[in-house]
């Protein structure tokens, strides 16, 4: 028979060892002594992060295009940062972070549809979040990967470098603002349409059916001077068949306007080439509309005059 002292002592026995060889629970007891109801993961270190958390539209820093949107909000009752990626090529990802009390350091794993993974971790330096790793590329060859979270004002600013030499050298991957969802300024939204539309007049003089697609919303209509109408699947197969060649396909005297999720594009048109070997050089002018989606800008409605006179 256990009397009762032999109960107590054998008990605080177990509970010594427990606590001296879970690192785990000494940490949460240590958190959680001054008051047992304080939730787990309350402390400061778990929140180093929350400058990050937000809902994003994601713009390439150089050249102010439109990435993808990303939402980042705590998840595990408080305990990790969840991150929810869609960039307007289709890819879609999800990050988990979390602060790992027992190492005092930072670890993130990020997941892609694309069959992806990547694991870093790091920590909290000079108010900036760095975290590296390492992962094999396409090729095979491994890659360490450092990327780093920079609040900036209302924005948050992430880069991060590459080196394939054991860290000798190190070379740009990408640079990206993250910046409020419909807290972008008009002239911001204004830039980054009218640099989306250079890009689809380009991809089309390149018959870039990939670069169109990306930019064309699905039910995108054009409606020509002569009143004939293409969607999307039309542009898609013309450009892909190749009929047309452009020498030219060059826009002028161009605007961009913005209204709210809305923005036109209205500018003159100069295109020369052939068409199935005929050749045409005419010059007309046309209105672009962009709506702002969840997956960011797209050309929802296109519509252009007949050819201006040659004088």
């Amino acid at each position: 028979m256990i009397t009762t002292s032999k109960f107590l002592t054998t008990l605080l026995l177990v509970t010594a060892f427990l606590t001296a060889s879970s690192p785990t629970l000494r940490a949460t007891d240590s958190e959680r002594a001054d008051n047992p109801q304080t939730p787990y993961c309350s402390t400061t270190d778990y929140h180093q992060f929350d400058f990050w958390l937000g809902d994003w539209d994601v713009f390439e820093l150089d050249s102010g295009k439109h990435d993808a949107t990303v939402r980042v909000d705590r998840a595990l009752d408080g305990c990790a940062v969840r991150e929810q990626y869609h960039d307007d090529s289709g890819m879609r990802g999800e990050s988990l972070s979390i602060y790992d009390s027992t190492r005092k350091v930072w670890h993130q794993s990020w997941f892609t549809n694309r069959g992806r993974y990547l694991a870093i971790e790091g920590h909290l330096e000079s108010g900036n979040m760095v975290l590296a790793g390492t992962y094999k590329d396409a090729e095979g060859v491994n890659t360490q990967v450092r990327g780093t979270w920079s609040p900036s004002g209302k924005d948050v600013r992430e880069t991060a470098i590459l080196s394939t030499d054991q860290g000798n050298t190190w070379k740009p991957w990408f640079d990206l603002i993250f910046r409020a969802r419909n807290e972008a300024t008009s002239g911001d939204d204004a830039k980054i349409v009218g640099a989306l539309d250079t890009e689809f007049q380009a991809a089309v003089r390149n018959n870039d059916a990939a670069t169109m697609s990306r930019i064309l919303a699905d039910d995108f209509i054009l409606v020509t001077g002569s009143g004939k109408t293409q969607n999307k699947t039309d542009l898609l197969e013309e450009s892909r068949s190749g009929q047309i060649h452009y020498e030219h396909q060059e826009d002028t005297e161009r605007t961009v306007r913005v209204w709210g999720d809305t923005a036109v594009v209205t500018a003159k048109l100069w295109g020369k080439g052939t068409n199935l070997d005929k050749p045409f050089d005419s010059t007309l002018w046309f209105s672009d509309t962009y709506v702002r989606t969840p997956t960011g800008w797209r050309y929802v409605f296109g519509q252009a005059s007949l050819p201006m006179p040659v004088h």
